[in-house]
């Protein structure tokens, strides 16, 4: 849902090896990728350089994460090159589910996932993204855990269309989202303690809940409903008003309780930015503020995100960036968390304090303090 680059290997090369018909959207669905042969495939990676590979990442970055790509612009190149191939690793992961023609069959999705995940476990560098991406996991010990844990939450959208708590949704987050920070993480560099990686996990589902906001019409297209079934009920909302695309006041309710989650998600995940290198501070401030810009979008256009899509122009994040820097400069200063509204005292859990415009909203989030490169699995 929301989150590339087979047909690379089976278009026409240019003298470089880097393929002369950039194909935009990236569908593994265009032409049999699993049974390509593979005499045809290391060819094309045989003259295609470690720079061509990466360059395919960028593109891929650039044409799928508008407000991801500005932001990590401000990374050092290698850095920038790094992130690129998580990025095209991911979205790769998520255009085996989200690209499927509407008549393939679920287990035969599956069956795509499984491959993929054994070409990833092998890395097969005749993929020109697992190329980079091997080059970039050398350079900056990128763990593995968090990779198998998306394709659990791609493979999630396959057999669970529906949440029935936030717990479970928060769960589907975490693999589709937090597991994208968690492989970021060590490129941008950090302090080295878990708590870190926790504020990641935070930053990634807050970013997911948000997507989800957005494209709750899109997603419903799809047979998707992420949003909580025991809160659709609470607000007096149910499915078939999500089908018929109609916002009213019970609609509005949910969607203020969802946008105020999402923000106490996103402050929960700030004193994380503090422990990153410096040189990574300013773009994952960058990211976490214009994606959160969203939520307000969606309130400007009054919940019609059935109708119109809530989404940031080129000029709006470009005034915002001096508010970023401050912002930026402000973490730096925070000398702990308790500088924030979201306290993290209690092992392993977060709630909001009570001092907090949102504390009625209850848990942020509840994760195990395990999250550390090698193992971040998260108990819900």
């Amino acid at each position: 849902m929301h989150r590339p680059l087979l047909r690379a290997m089976c278009c026409p090369l240019s003298a470089s090896g880097f393929p002369m018909t950039w194909p935009r959207a990236l569908d593994p669905f265009e032409g049999d990728v699993l049974h390509a042969p593979a005499a045809a495939v290391h060819a094309n990676a045989a003259v295609m350089t470690l720079a061509d590979a990466y360059e395919t990442c960028r593109l891929v970055t650039r044409y799928h994460a508008h407000a991801f790509y500005f932001s990590i612009r401000f990374l050092p190149p290698e850095k920038r090159r790094a992130i690129w191939a998580i990025y095209a690793i991911c979205r790769y992961s998520d255009n085996l589910v989200d690209r499927a023609p509407a008549t393939a069959a679920p287990a035969d999705l599956l069956a795509r996932v499984d491959w993929w995940e054994k070409r990833l476990r092998a890395m097969d560098t005749a993929l020109p993204i697992i190329r980079a991406f091997a080059d970039a996991r050398a350079r900056f010990d990128i763990p593995s855990q968090p990779l198998w844990d998306l394709l659990d939450g791609m493979r999630m959208d396959l057999t669970d269309a529906r949440y029935a708590t936030w717990d479970e949704l928060g769960r589907y987050c975490y693999c589709v989202a937090s597991t994208i920070g968690l492989l970021c993480t060590p490129v941008l560099g950090y302090d080295g303690a878990a708590e870190t990686l926790e504020y990641a996990a935070n930053l990634g589902i807050a970013m997911q809940l948000t997507n989800i906001l957005r494209d709750v019409g899109t997603d419903a297209a799809m047979g998707r409903i992420y949003l909580p079934q025991d809160e659709l009920a609470a607000f007096g909302y149910d499915e078939e008003k999500i089908a018929a695309g109609v916002v009213d006041d019970a609609f509005r309710r949910l969607m203020a309780f969802q946008i105020a989650r999402a923000r106490a998600l996103y402050r929960a995940s700030a004193p994380g930015i503090a422990r990153l290198h410096r040189a990574g501070q300013f773009p994952v401030q960058a990211a976490a503020t214009l994606y959160g810009g969203i939520l307000g979008r969606i309130e400007a256009i009054d919940y019609h995100v059935y109708t119109h899509r809530a989404a940031l122009t080129k000029w709006d994040k470009i005034a915002r960036l001096p508010a970023i820097w401050w912002q930026t400069r402000a973490l730096r200063r925070a000398s702990s968390p308790d500088t924030f509204p979201v306290s993290f005292n209690a092992p392993g859990a977060a709630r909001c304090r009570q001092d907090d415009p949102y504390a009625d909203f209850g848990p942020v989030y509840t994760t195990s303090s395990r999250i550390r490169s090698g193992d971040s699995n998260i108990t819900w």
